[in-house]
């Protein structure tokens, strides 16, 4: 069956536009490949649009008060909730997300909008004092400025909430940019706040990231670059901004390790992994994708991983709301992918489970389990991005950890024992932003999500990510 495509429009300046050439590129449904809707091919002349609406609304944005900044954000989490089905629907549809993965991230989404709209008014600075005898200082958060915001393909409403929510409680504008396979959801957040927020505070401009994503980091006006994306991509934009030494906010790829102890419960792990590993399509950067095991119940564990994927169901999220695992996100994902996989098997690694793409139609993959892998391995070292666990076995509690570290990665990783001692030491030593102990993803709004080393730097949740959207400023008066 043929769907027709929808037309979808830019969003700057309190306005809807078409891209300055007048053309546009096929948003397509990864599950049938069918184009559902046409988005503008937007280029630097709308990106210089966008921020010249964001540069001029910020001379009034940022002077207004936490309370009324609050206020407006408490209103656009209203309007998401009051439309959650559709956001649900739509993100299902652009990313290949199954409802109930969709719905979560709707409700979440949600909660962290009303998080960033109560932070917006307790960000402080120090108390004022006297550090000189004869001048007070004080120490003022001011918005950075004018941001230009880079969105992932695999969370694209969550994402564009952990970028929008925090910069706008903090006084600054900005311009969005969504991925360009994934752009339908970013483009609705811009219809909420369509009349909530003064115009030229939130822009949404649709194109490729080598042209609206090059401008926006290399445009004079723009103050602060926010990306979330793979490690390559995060190096480029660095690159790019230090020209004009813009403010970045970089969350990149992650790696991230389940160190098994031989006091696991071993049930658990293999329950968490199956959802940890799994959701949304292993498209996640913080998901978990290896599973580093001591050797002594290493058979164990694999009696339990194995039925706990291979039960994993998967499918045409349109056809079943009680679906585990839909498509990736894109055939060129697909590819990826398989060809980990099979450049594993080709240098002797086993698969225990999956390993094959499915269907004729759809960008699809098997939730897979990869075995018999070097820690120096391509598969153990480079992020797969897709439905994919790596199985290896440690000597000891030394060997664990220093493999668990022993990539360039640190966004995230979990530990499993019963012990608490030995938990503990753990999650001191192991160099990653966040470390779960007997579980795996479950994330708080409330606490910070961020990197160490090539993940990446700042924050995307928490009070944590307001404040690197402010500069602190020393004020001194002279008293006497």
């Amino acid at each position: 069956m043929t769907v027709a495509a929808s037309r979808f429009r830019m969003f700057i300046n309190g306005d809807w536009a078409d891209a300055a050439s007048g053309e546009t590129a096929p948003v397509v449904n990864p599950a049938t490949e069918e184009v559902i809707a046409e988005v503008p091919t937007g280029d630097a002349g709308d990106v210089d649009r966008a921020v010249g609406a964001a540069r001029d609304a910020f001379e009034s944005w940022s002077l207004t008060t936490p309370a009324e900044r609050s206020g407006m954000l408490h209103r656009f989490a209203d309007a998401l909730g009051d439309h959650a089905a559709e956001l649900s629907a739509l993100e299902s549809a652009n990313v290949g997300k199954p409802k109930g993965t969709a719905d979560f991230d709707v409700e979440f989404t949600i909660d962290n909008l009303r998080f960033f709209a109560g932070a917006a008014r307790v960000v402080e600075g120090k108390a004022a004092g006297e550090y000189v005898s004869t001048h007070t200082s004080m120490v003022r958060r001011e918005p950075a400025g004018v941001v230009g915001q880079v969105a992932p393909w695999n969370y694209p409403l969550m994402m564009a909430i952990w970028k929008i929510g925090p910069a706008l409680a903090a006084g600054c504008t900005v311009i969005l940019k969504p991925a360009s396979a994934t752009p339908l959801t970013a483009i609705k957040l811009a219809e909420l706040a369509a009349d909530i927020f003064p115009n030229g505070v939130l822009n949404v401009v649709t194109g490729p990231g080598a042209v609206v994503g090059q401008r926006l980091v290399t445009h004079p006006q723009v103050d602060m670059i926010s990306l979330t994306g793979d490690t390559a991509t995060g190096k480029q934009i660095a690159a790019a901004a230090a020209g004009s030494v813009k403010r970045l906010h970089l969350e990149l790829g992650g790696k991230a390790p389940v160190l098994v102890f031989d006091d696991a419960d071993v049930e658990a792990l293999a329950e968490a992994v199956k959802n940890a590993g799994f959701f949304n399509a292993g498209q996640d950067c913080t998901a978990a994708t290896r599973v580093i095991v001591r050797d002594r119940i290493y058979d164990e564990v694999m009696s339990h991983l194995v039925p706990a994927v291979a039960s994993v169901k998967v499918g045409n999220p349109a056809d079943d709301p009680e679906l585990d695992m839909g498509p990736l996100v894109s055939r060129a994902q697909q590819e990826r992918v398989a060809g980990f996989v099979d450049r594993a098997r080709g240098y002797g690694a086993e698969v225990a489970a999956g390993g094959a793409t499915i269907g004729p139609r759809g960008f699809f993959y098997e939730p897979s389990i990869v075995t018999n892998v070097a820690q120096d391995s391509e598969i153990i070292q480079n992020e797969v991005f897709g439905p994919v666990v790596t199985v290896q076995h440690f000597a000891d509690d030394e060997e664990g950890i220093r493999w668990a570290n022993g990539v360039n990665y640190g966004l995230a990783a979990s530990v499993w024992t019963r012990d608490v001692k030995r938990a503990l030491n753990a999650a001191r030593r192991l160099r990653y932003g966040t470390v779960w102990i007997n579980d795996h993803l479950t994330i708080a709004s409330e606490m910070p999500h961020g990197g160490f080393g090539q993940s990446g730097y700042g924050k995307d949740m928490g009070l944590y990510s307001i404040e690197d959207y402010t500069i602190v400023k020393h004020v001194m008066a002279k008293i006497v």
